[in-house]
């Protein structure tokens, strides 16, 4: 069982920037593949970019593409969320997630949840 936490939300004017971690308690965290997800308020949960074992394969939602960026350091057991450019639109909760299914997959669904962390982008 691996427990997520998140931090580095917080309130960012349109345009600024913030950078999200997760880290895992499991030991074993270099063999999940990690995702970052969203909801915003009313909203169903989204997928927001994902990230295989080994940082080789990155996926991200169109809505994000050039903006933000998922990335990873195995030996902190961190998974990474450089949101740039943010736009009050990406307001919502961010969670992230870890499956050992494989990134390209984790979009559908993953058995592991952090609590989320709140990013409020101003107009």
């Amino acid at each position: 069982q691996v427990q997520l936490v998140e931090s580095g939300g917080g309130l960012v004017q349109a345009g600024g920037s913030l950078r999200l971690s997760c880290t895992a308690s499991e030991r074993t965290f270099s063999t999940y593949a990690m995702g970052w997800f969203r909801q915003a308020p009313g909203k169903e949960r989204e997928f927001v970019a994902a990230i295989s074992w080994n940082s080789v394969s990155t996926y991200y939602a169109d809505s994000v593409k050039g903006r933000f960026t998922i990335s990873r350091d195995n030996a902190k057991n961190t998974v990474y969320l450089q949101m740039n450019s943010l736009k009050p639109e990406d307001t919502a909760v961010y969670y992230c997630a870890a499956s050992t299914r494989g990134s390209s997959s984790i979009r559908y669904g993953a058995p592991f949840w952090g609590q989320g962390t709140q990013v409020t982008v101003s107009s």
